[in-house]
């Protein structure tokens, strides 16, 4: 679905450099290298991915700059065994922090996907909002193509819950029934994942989400089409995202107790141990110093 216009005029309103734009041109080498083996078809889809990065990454951190009234950014960027990385953070007194960051691949995690990578791209989006009545936001999207052709998609789209404003949260899950529902496709097995999380998730140490959003980390939506199943995970995330936001707008100003905030801190400190005890990708393939500058709670109290 298309963003509406008072969101196009927030975009077109704002002076922001494209992170996404800066970051591809410092993985320029290795990206086009890569992007050259595919196949056309493996390379439009490739672009798809890139466009909308591009596009949703400037839109996100547009809406957060409008919410805290400006914004100054912190950067990092490197490279690992497995990727090269670019991440991007912004701190204020509305949403507390928010952070990005770009992946491109060079080979996969043992033990995620068999097969010699040619080319994937990675990217996730965390928001902390200032307030405990709304949520951590954590979205992310993923393709990988495969020297044999075979491609792979996945993404995570939800909200990890402080106080929990029932209200808010089937919102979050309607939106996604419905967008799942006007595609005649069932959110059920991508509902359960995110529940639960994957088999290689420790549950001890899991993070407690919300169960309003879903997880593309299993079988594609479309078994026979990574070009049809790549759009639809980003057609969920650019709604999902966008009534988040709408969430922060509403609930800014609004009361909360003390209770409230021993909740976001609850969660947070959850999130936290989720990163460096269960999910297998911050604990097996992203360094502690990468993850935490992009996506760890702007305070974490024990």
């Amino acid at each position: 679905m298309p963003m509406n216009s008072g969101l196009m005029q927030a975009m077109r309103g704002a002076a922001l450099l494209s992170f996404f734009v800066a970051s591809i041109a410092a993985f320029a080498d290795l990206e086009a290298e890569r992007f050259q083996r595919l196949t056309p078809n493996q390379q439009a889809q490739a672009q798809f991915l890139k466009d909308f990065v591009e596009r949703i990454d400037t839109y996100a951190f547009t809406r957060v700059e409008k919410l805290n009234r400006g914004a100054v950014f912190e950067k990092q960027s490197g490279d690992t065994e497995y990727a090269e990385f670019a991440s991007q953070v912004t701190r204020g007194p509305v949403v507390e922090k928010a952070g990005g960051r770009v992946m491109i691949g060079k080979k996969t995690t043992p033990g995620r996907a068999d097969g010699v990578l040619v080319w994937s791209l990675f990217y996730t989006l965390d928001i902390h909002p200032k307030t405990p009545l709304v949520g951590h936001l954590h979205a992310t999207i993923v393709m990988q193509f495969f020297e044999d052709e075979r491609a792979s998609t996945g993404g995570w789209v939800g909200v990890m819950p402080g106080a929990r404003v029932e209200q808010d949260l089937a919102e979050l899950k309607q939106l996604t029934d419905a967008y799942f529902a006007a595609r005649a496709q069932d959110p059920t097995l991508y509902r359960k994942l995110i529940c639960k999380g994957t088999d290689d998730t420790v549950p001890e140490f899991r993070r407690h989400p919300a169960c309003s959003g879903v997880s593309f980390y299993g079988p594609p939506v479309y078994r026979d089409s990574s070009q049809r199943s790549i759009k639809f995970i980003a057609g969920l995330f650019e709604e999902f995202l966008d009534a988040y936001l709408d969430q922060i707008e509403l609930r800014a100003d609004d009361p909360f107790t003390a209770a409230d905030l021993i909740a976001q801190e609850d969660m947070r400190r959850r999130w936290l141990i989720d990163q460096l005890f269960s999910d297998p990708y911050a604990t097996k393939s992203t360094p502690f110093e990468v993850w935490t500058f992009q996506n760890a709670p702007p305070e974490i109290k024990f």
